[in-house]
């Protein structure tokens, strides 16, 4: 019990968990954005399987360091690049997001209910039915992206940590504000069409990052935070100019 008191535990502790908070940011954008296509009564199911699973696969990884590490070494070479296991992970979660995040766009800008959806015209059967495809397609889609957030969380971990029990502390402690966030940041987008698109543009940058980052290229994800931050301060400025003018018009 002599680590609790160890002052250099705690600070790798709270500088491992604030990381992998930051790192979880998209996830809970991801899974906030999902969730918002289900009814209002299966949300937080959804949202606790999700970030439960994020969990779940990050530890098991934190536990299998030794095959998380072989993912590293090349597996062949495409034009003098080096492709390894971890590369094609990243290219192939890369190319979800953007796929997914761009579908979502549309759905948000450019689609319409159809005729039956708008009359109400699905009996209830059927409603259920597509209800439970809806639900557990959204939790697999979680879990997809979760495995290629959690495997650049977990490498970002042992690079900086070398104490088992600290990175699973780290990780538990940091789901567990995610959790915590992620309802207020999806009731948030939900209410705002337009801070949801500027979600979704965002994770088809993250998802640009992780094809970029599969091909070695390295771009600081600070920078993209930080385009993100002053977009959502422009937005919030936005958000509060059209409530001000609602208020004068009532």
């Amino acid at each position: 019990m002599d680590f609790l008191f160890d002052p250099n535990i705690w600070i790798a502790f709270f500088m491992l968990a604030a990381l992998e908070i930051v790192l979880g940011i998209d996830n809970i954008i991801f899974i906030s954005i999902l969730v918002g296509r289900l009814p209002a009564e299966r949300r937080d199911v959804a949202r606790r399987l999700g970030l439960g699973f994020a969990m779940v696969s990050r530890i098991a990884l934190l536990f299998s360091l030794s095959w998380v590490m072989t993912l590293t070494s090349g597996l062949f070479t495409i034009f003098a690049q080096e492709i390894s296991g971890r590369d094609l992970i990243l290219l192939g979660g890369g190319i979800f997001l953007l796929y997914k995040a761009s579908h979502e766009i549309f759905l948000e800008v450019e689609s319409h209910p159809s005729k039956e959806e708008s009359a109400g015209g699905t009996s209830k059967a059927e409603a259920s039915k597509t209800g439970a495809k809806l639900f557990w397609g959204t939790i697999v889609q979680i879990g997809i992206v979760d495995i290629v957030f959690s495997l650049d969380s977990v490498i970002t971990a042992v690079g900086m940590v070398d104490n088992l029990s600290v990175m699973v502390a780290a990780v538990i402690a940091s789901v567990a504000v995610m959790m915590f966030a992620a309802k207020p940041i999806g009731d948030f987008v939900d209410r705002h069409p337009s801070i949801k698109v500027l979600a979704l543009s965002f994770l088809t940058m993250v998802g640009t990052l992780l094809i970029a980052e599969a091909f070695d290229v390295h771009v600081p994800k600070g920078y993209v935070y930080t385009a993100m931050l002053f977009s959502l301060i422009v937005e919030a400025l936005n958000i509060r100019a059209r409530s001000k003018r609602l208020a004068l018009k009532a």
